[in-house]
């Protein structure tokens, strides 16, 4: 298998279509353990894509409600190990405090999606607010920040094989996009370029191409947005919190059509039908 960039590399294969047998080559995506470690510690070991590494620790140590802003984290350093990287943070003294009491009461591993918590309770944990985040959003607005999304996928072009978040604001457009291998690391690496860029979350919507599971509501709440996207269904649990949180949740956005779940008044929906 020989590599093309950090981010792809060829295989070879042989293609069966219509019955005929081709030999040749396809690009695939990589993916390698990728550490979050703040203060020597590490946190949580991920399987990545290899790029914009800096965007994935922010926005990380940010959805896990580690860091308070990323002014929080004073330094940032990609480590390469042998099969991977490790992404190593230095927190403000107060902040790195509080990590490490939260460290030393972790009952066991850390997992992919909740990421170091010890309990029940603290996997549903409390949200803030997003019911006062004021958005004007047309059905047009959903259905373009789905179509542009898939324009700006240019790993998933290549591999068709990476989910991707994206930050899209009416009348802009998709202004950031980040790809992964997992959905939760393409959303947390663009929580991490929408920080860097000092771009608001509330200014506009997160597009996802994954299924909407409760964490990433989380995630998205935490970044401060008032609407998230999908093009796959959430979750019966994702719709209670998204509802609880004030987070306008849209999901099934495929061509023309989508679903709202909950705080509809943030989308002018057009026509209404007396059918349900």
């Amino acid at each position: 298998m020989a590599h093309v960039n950090p981010r792809l590399a060829m295989a070879s294969r042989i293609a069966v279509r219509g019955g005929v047998a081709t030999p040749g080559h396809r690009a695939l995506p990589e993916e390698v353990p990728v550490a979050l470690s703040f203060g020597g510690t590490t946190q949580a070991v991920m399987m990545a894509t290899p790029a914009d590494l800096e965007d994935f620790g922010i926005g990380f140590a940010l959805s896990e409600a580690i860091a308070r802003s990323s002014a929080d984290i004073v330094s940032l350093e990609i480590v390469e190990a042998d099969q991977g990287y490790d992404v190593q943070m230095q927190l403000a003294g107060d902040v790195q405090t509080a990590f490490s009491a939260r460290r030393r009461k972790m009952a066991g591993p850390v997992g992919c999606g909740l990421c170091g918590i010890e309990s029940i309770e603290e996997a549903l944990r409390d949200l803030p607010g997003r019911a006062h985040v004021t958005l004007g959003f047309s059905a047009e607005d959903v259905r373009e920040a789905v179509r542009s999304l898939s324009v700006h996928q240019k790993l998933r072009a290549e591999t068709g094989a990476v989910h991707a978040a994206g930050f899209y604001r009416p009348g802009e457009g998709i202004v950031l996009v980040r790809e992964d291998v997992g959905r939760h690391n393409a959303l947390d690496k663009l929580i991490g370029a929408i920080a860097r860029a000092g771009l608001d979350a509330a200014d506009g919507a997160l597009v996802i191409t994954s299924r909407v599971s409760v964490d990433m509501v989380q995630k998205a709440v935490i970044a401060g947005t008032g609407l998230l996207i999908s093009v796959s269904a959430p979750t019966a649990l994702a719709v209670r919190t998204a509802e609880a949180a004030g987070l306008t949740l849209v999901g099934i956005a495929r061509g023309a059509d989508f679903e709202i779940f909950t705080r509809a008044d943030r989308i002018n929906q057009g026509r209404t039908s007396d059918v349900a």
